[in-house]
């Protein structure tokens, strides 16, 4: 199915009540698109904060940490910390990608 397979939506009406409190808006379509940027815009945010927590404690942006891993760089390389932030900086950066291919299609 693609983005525009629906033409109409139905909102149930306590989420439309969420949606028009939450945005301040009373048309169903342009508060949902308002809820949804911000939704993506916080977790891109969060993302992104997550990404600079990484790159400040390892010193490096994560591609190079990432070169740094594969080649036995990184110290502790296989300690259960250390392991754990790469898939969490791995996953984010995922993330950012996703996020930012996303906000692309709110209008």
């Amino acid at each position: 199915m693609s983005l525009d397979t629906f033409s109409t939506l139905v909102i149930p009406t306590p989420a439309y009540n969420i949606l028009r409190r939450l945005t301040g808006e009373s048309r169903p379509d342009v508060a949902l698109n308002l809820a949804l940027k911000d939704l993506v815009r916080l977790r891109l945010e969060a993302a992104q904060q997550s990404v600079t927590q990484f790159e400040q404690k390892y010193g490096t942006p994560f591609a190079k940490f990432q070169e740094k891993w594969h080649t036995g760089q990184v110290p502790e390389t296989h300690s259960y910390s250390v392991e754990q932030d790469y898939l969490t900086w791995e996953a984010a950066e995922t993330d950012i990608q996703a996020l930012e291919e996303l906000s692309q299609f709110i209008p």
